[in-house]
Order: C-alpha cells, then sequence, then structure tokens
C-alpha cells in the first residue's frame, strides 16, 4: 500500500557484571527518544542486514566491535508523528575495544553509563521499553512485541501477537 513506511532499526542492550551500557539521549534537537535512556543502535543503511547494522551501530556509538551477541526478539514501533520502526533487538555479552569512562564520553548521541540492571526502573524509560527488558531479564525465548504510542503514553501492547495492554 502506498504511504506506508516501516524502519528497520536494531537496538542492542551491551551486558557486564549484571549492568546495561544505557545511552542517555541528550544530544539531537529533534529525537523520538530525547531525554530517554535506551539501549545502543539506529536504523540500517542501504543493503545491511540486521547484524551489520548492529555491529556498526555500536561500533559508531560506543568505538567497540561485538563479539558475542544473540537476537532476542522483534519489536514493532507504531507512534502518531513518528515513522512507524521494526526494531530488532539484541543482547551482547562480549566485545573488542575499551567502554572504560574515558571512552564513554565520545558518543555523540548522547551520555553512555552502566546501570546496574536492578537500578533500570529508576530512569527515564519508555514504557514499552519496561516490557521487553523484563523480557530481557526472564531470559524469554525469541519474542515479537508489538508496541503502540500517542505520544509518550504507551496505549497498546502486544506480545506474540496477544494484547498485554
Amino acid at each position: 500500500m502506498a504511504g506506508i513506511r516501516m524502519i528497520p532499526t536494531t537496538l542492542c542492550y551491551i551486558e557486564k557484571d549484571e549492568s546495561y551500557l544505557m545511552l542517555h539521549r541528550i544530544k539531537k534537537k529533534k529525537d523520538v527518544n530525547k531525554d530517554k535512556w535506551i539501549g545502543v543502535g539506529g536504523k540500517f543503511e542501504e543493503d545491511e542486514s540486521p547484524e551489520e547494522c548492529l555491529l556498526r551501530e555500536v561500533r559508531e556509538e560506543t568505538g567497540v566491535t561485538l563479539t558475542s551477541f544473540r537476537l532476542r526478539g522483534i519489536v514493532t514501533f507504531v507512534s502518531v508523528g513518528w515513522d512507524s520502526e521494526l526494531m530488532f533487538l539484541y543482547t551482547a555479552d562480549a566485545w573488542e575495544g575499551d567502554l572504560g569512562r574515558t571512552a564513554l564520553s565520545s558518543c555523540n548521541e548522547g551520555t553512555l553509563e552502566w546501570v546496574p540492571k536492578d537500578r533500570l526502573h529508576r530512569l527515564n524509560l519508555w514504557e514499552g521499553d519496561k516490557i521487553f527488558l523484563k523480557l530481557l531479564q526472564e531470559e524469554r525465548p525469541f519474542f515479537s512485541l508489538k508496541l503502540s504510542y500517542e505520544g509518550d503514553e504507551l496505549v497498546y501492547a502486544a506480545l506474540d501477537g496477544k494484547r498485554i495492554r
């Protein structure tokens, strides 16, 4: 159908010592994620596979090359006023390069910080992100999640085709 636009993206939660590397999106003026905390990732470039996009985006935002990662789910975002998004959600637990304090300050998207998983609820997160972060913590097998927003409000959520909110 004409007029339908679905942007493919990746998002990765890099894990270390019961923490995730989180990105506080504070540097771009026009950003759907402005002031939110998310993982690292971004939009596909032409002819990229999900893995190629993941590796490129993580390298651009953190300076490291992932050596161990896993596709955990697919998340469909629908939001009034923004393009719809089909997101490939990954976790990673090994990389080459430095994710020390100095390296984390160089991201052009915002501020990178290691956040203990049990403190994520204190961050300014999207409501839908709380759902898939819980699924990741539960080691849920591969899942499909649809999240619909009106502004910042989550108005609909479905897990594997069944409404949960």
